[in-house]
């Protein structure tokens, strides 16, 4: 029997994006993603609808991402994994639950950066709508990354 945990999301980052190093070297870089919908109630209003997704992303891609430097309100594609993992909080000894994308590959669509941000192809992209979206950047995949540090 075949089995398939396969997520792609569009969005834009919510924050900075975290990069943090393991004790082995092994770097992750963590954001938050919001996806949106538009929708008409039953009195014809619309609305919008905003989720937001933990992202996580690793090893070699982790690396990729963090030189390119992406930051908050780019817009990009996501494509990975649904993962929960669950861990005791120090302070409170609280089992704690949590709901993420391992990412394998990502895309810059976009970026909201008004500054620019060199070397990511993206830095024109200023706050404006659709009109302002650079072209896609070539996907980073993370094929060898199969051994996740989580209970």
């Amino acid at each position: 029997m075949a089995f398939l945990n396969k997520c792609m999301l569009i969005g834009n980052i919510g924050k900075d994006p975290e990069i943090k190093t393991l004790q082995n070297g092994r770097k992750f870089v963590s954001f938050s993603l919001a996806t949106s919908k538009r929708y008409r109630d039953n009195n014809g209003e619309q609305k919008e609808e905003t989720q937001w997704h933990n992202i996580v992303i690793w090893g070699k891609t982790a690396e990729t991402f963090e030189n390119i430097g992406i930051v908050k309100g780019t817009q990009l594609y996501i494509e990975g994994e649904i993962t929960n993992r669950s861990w005791t909080d120090q302070t409170t000894g609280q089992k704690r639950y949590t709901t993420e994308i391992n990412a394998s590959t990502f895309q810059i669509l976009s970026s909201r950066n008004t500054q620019g941000t060199s070397g990511n192809g993206a830095g024109n992209g200023g706050a404006y709508g659709a009109s302002q979206q650079t072209r896609p950047q070539p996907a980073y995949n993370a094929s060898d990354e199969d051994d996740l540090p989580f209970d």
